[in-house]
C-alpha cells in the first residue's frame, strides 16, 4: 500500500521527467521548423509540449483534495482549471465540426442543380496543428459531404517543418478538385520565407493555386485574390471582366470584402483568417478580434455594400495551442 508521501514523491518525479521530455521535444522540433525566430518557435513549442503536464496535475489535485493535502476549494479550483485547459488543448481541437449554409447565388432564380462547396481555412500546418491525425479527420469529413469542389482560403502554415510536402499528401484522398489562395502566414506576415516550400507541397498534392486566376463553372466564376496584409489585394479590374454570371471570390482576409467593386451580380466572398477568436472568453476575445478584423468579422455570413462574405473559423491554431468554444470547422456552402 502506497503512502501519501510516496505518491507525492512519485508525482514530482513524473512532473520532472515530463518537463525534461517537453524541453527536449520543443528543442528538436524547433530545429526542424522553417522559422525566422528560432527562440520564439522554441517557446511556442515548449508551451505545446508542457501542456501534457496538465493531465497529471489535474489527477493529483483530485487526489490531494481527497487526502486533505489541499483544501477542498484549492483542489476544486485546480481540478476545474486544468480540466478546462485539457479540454481546450486535447479534446476540442480534435473534434471537426461541419457547418452548412445555403446561399442563393442568383437574386431572382434558383439553380437547376445545387452546387456544394467545402470551405477550409487556417489549417496552420506547423507548430500546433495540422498534424497527421487531424488532417486525416479533415479529409474524411470533407469526403463524407461529397462536395463538388473544395476551396482553401489560406493560412496553410504556421512555421512548418521541411517535410510539408509529405504532411499534405493526405489531401490526395479528397474526392473533389481543390482550389487555394495563400494567407498572411503563408506570405511572411508573420512567418519564414516558405512560399517556395508551400507552392511545391501544394502542386505535388494536386492543390491548384488560383491567386490571380479565374476558374469557370457553369453557373458562376471562381476567382482567387491575394492576401490583404501582404498587399496583394486588388479587385479594381473585376468590372472589366465578363459579368454574365455571379462571382465567387476566394480571399483569406474577410476585410477584403470592403474592396469588392460594384458588379452586375452580388459577389460572394469565402474567407477565414479570424479563427472565430479561437478561444472564446468574455470581453477578451472581442478585444483581440478588433485587431484581427477592423470591420468586425468573426464568423458566419456578413453583408456589405457590394458583396457578402462567409467567414469560416478554420481548423488550426496559432499563438496558443488551444481552442475553446470555437471548435475546428469545415463550412459547406450549398449554392441554390
Amino acid at each position: 500500500m502506497w503512502s501519501s508521501n510516496s505518491i507525492q514523491f512519485y508525482f514530482y518525479i513524473a512532473l520532472g521527467m515530463l518537463l525534461l521530455w517537453a524541453i527536449s521535444q520543443a528543442w528538436m522540433s524547433q530545429k526542424r521548423t522553417e522559422t525566422i525566430h528560432p527562440f520564439k518557435a522554441f517557446i511556442h513549442l515548449l508551451a505545446y509540449y508542457l501542456s501534457y503536464l496538465l493531465i497529471p496535475i489535474c489527477l493529483f489535485s483530485a487526489y490531494a483534495g481527497w487526502i486533505g493535502h489541499y483544501s477542498l476549494h484549492e483542489a476544486l479550483f485546480i481540478f476545474a482549471l486544468t480540466g478546462i485547459l485539457i479540454y481546450a488543448r486535447f479534446i476540442e481541437p480534435m473534434f471537426i465540426h461541419v457547418k452548412r449554409t445555403c446561399y442563393q447565388i442568383y437574386p431572382e432564380k434558383s439553380l437547376d442543380k445545387s452546387v456544394k462547396i467545402a470551405l477550409l481555412a487556417d489549417l496552420h500546418v506547423g507548430l500546433f496543428s495540422g498534424r497527421e491525425q487531424q488532417l486525416k479527420r479533415i479529409v474524411s469529413k470533407v469526403n463524407e459531404q461529397n462536395p463538388d469542389l473544395v476551396v482553401v482560403s489560406g493560412d496553410w502554415t504556421y512555421e512548418p517543418e521541411r517535410t510539408l510536402v509529405d504532411e499534405l499528401a493526405i489531401l490526395k484522398e479528397i474526392k473533389a478538385p481543390i482550389y487555394s489562395v495563400n494567407g498572411n502566414h503563408d506570405e511572411q506576415y508573420p512567418g519564414p520565407p516558405i512560399q517556395v516550400l508551400l507552392a511545391h507541397a501544394l502542386k505535388e498534392n494536386n492543390v491548384m493555386d488560383i491567386e490571380g486566376k479565374i476558374v469557370e463553372f457553369d453557373d458562376f466564376r471562381l476567382i482567387g485574390i491575394g492576401d490583404l496584409w501582404a498587399g496583394k489585394t486588388d479587385m479594381r479590374f473585376m468590372p472589366d471582366l465578363p459579368q454574365d454570371k455571379p462571382w465567387i471570390i476566394l480571399s483569406h482576409n474577410p476585410d477584403t470584402v470592403d474592396m469588392v467593386p460594384k458588379l452586375n451580380y452580388r459577389a460572394l466572398m469565402l474567407s477565414g483568417h479570424t479563427h472565430g477568436g479561437q478561444v472564446e472568453l468574455p470581453w477578451l476575445t472581442d478585444y483581440v478580434m478588433k485587431k484581427v478584423s477592423i470591420l468586425g468579422h468573426k464568423k458566419g455570413l456578413y453583408s456589405h455594400q457590394n458583396a457578402d462574405v462567409l467567414v469560416t473559423v478554420g481548423t488550426g491554431m496559432v499563438g496558443v495551442p488551444f481552442r475553446f468554444r470555437v471548435p475546428p470547422t469545415i463550412d459547406i456552402i450549398e449554392l441554390i
